[in-house]
């Protein structure tokens, strides 16, 4: 039966959890195969990147969602995709709904692997710890669930949650925690790496701090400047930047479910970047819609900079030069 990963209610540094998850033996070690590679399975290439980051030369990583003409809340699954998912020695998923897909494809795949669900390790997630409860006893990590505890299927956490953004790889503080748990569960399907998955998720680790200090610049400069979203993809980032967010909600949400603006909402919106308070905009270009042309092309004339925030990995990006990049546009555009 698959095996479920939650999150610990105390996350600890990554070398303490991956010392734990070695001590604590290795209860799917045939993952690996003879090389000694676990075949991790992402449900897109966001997650497929910092699997690979952390995981290094032992790991193969297959990203079920790598163009950004896929969507993951429509993509139907194919029978390419179930067989990946019967041959996985790891599953990371994002959770929330937003990669639904995944549910169905671990059940009618029969993979008994583990799966570790990104949603899981963010504070705003109903049921999760704070960030400061999370690090309060770094030194004892909660183990890992069986299915029997908690039943891939039927969990209701990834339904889609009304009033949470699931775009959480956004947030570099569920990226840091989401590093640990891959190293850890990594570092008990494949013992004989450990070392190499902690040291890499350590390496990881340090470089999502420089994202930070990055956004912190940003917060030193530009705290409390206003920006439009046409969707919530990119508000964990603009949020640790000390940006508002001041687009009407029914706005950015209409776009996120495929759905008219209303009337009104759009005409609020308009006068909003008509006003002179918006400094920046943030448009996600793997959605859109008449609307979205409309607001757009209002910030465009009234000299409003326009970035855009796609959820996927531009081609040749990690994540990290993607996040960074993201950063330094965002950061340009304010100074523009």
């Amino acid at each position: 039966m698959t095996r479920r990963i939650l999150a610990p209610v105390a996350l600890g540094a990554v070398s303490v959890l991956a010392l734990a998850g070695c001590a604590g033996g290795s209860p799917a070690a045939s993952s690996a195969d003879s090389a000694g590679k676990v075949s991790v399975v992402a449900s897109t290439d966001v997650y497929g990147s910092i699997a690979e980051a952390i995981g290094g030369d032992f790991v193969d990583v297959t990203s079920i969602i790598t163009s950004p003409t896929q969507d993951p809340h429509e993509y139907e699954a194919s029978a390419q995709d179930q067989l990946t998912l019967k041959n996985a020695g790891l599953v990371i998923e994002n959770g929330a709904g937003y990669d639904a897909f995944m549910e169905g494809l671990v059940q009618a795949s029969g993979s008994t692997a583990p799966v570790i669900t990104a949603v899981e390790y963010n504070h705003d997630y109903p049921g999760a710890a704070s960030h400061e409860e999370a690090h309060a006893d770094e030194a004892s990590p909660a183990p890992s669930e069986s299915a029997d505890d908690h039943d891939h299927a039927d969990d209701d956490g990834h339904d889609h949650i009304e009033g949470f953004n699931e775009h959480v790889w956004y947030d570099p503080h569920t990226v840091e925690d989401l590093t640990a748990a891959i190293a850890t569960e990594l570092g008990q399907l494949a013992p004989d790496h450990a070392a190499a998955f902690t040291a890499n998720a350590e390496a990881f680790t340090k470089e999502i701090a420089g994202l930070e200090d990055s956004l912190g610049q940003i917060e030193a400069t530009d705290a409390g400047a206003k920006i439009f979203v046409t969707e919530p993809v990119p508000l964990y980032l603009t949020t640790a930047a000390g940006l508002t967010n001041a687009t009407p909600n029914e706005f950015s949400e209409s776009v996120e479910e495929g759905q008219d603006v209303p009337p009104a909402t759009l005409l609020e919106s308009l006068q909003l970047l008509d006003s002179g308070q918006i400094s920046v905009m943030i448009v996600n270009p793997q959605t859109g819609g008449a609307e979205v042309t409309q607001v757009e092309d209002e910030a465009k004339a009234k000299n409003i900079p326009v970035v855009e925030f796609t959820e996927t990995l531009p081609e040749g990006q990690t994540y990290l030069s993607w996040m960074q990049s993201n950063i330094t546009a965002l950061s340009d555009a304010l100074a523009a």
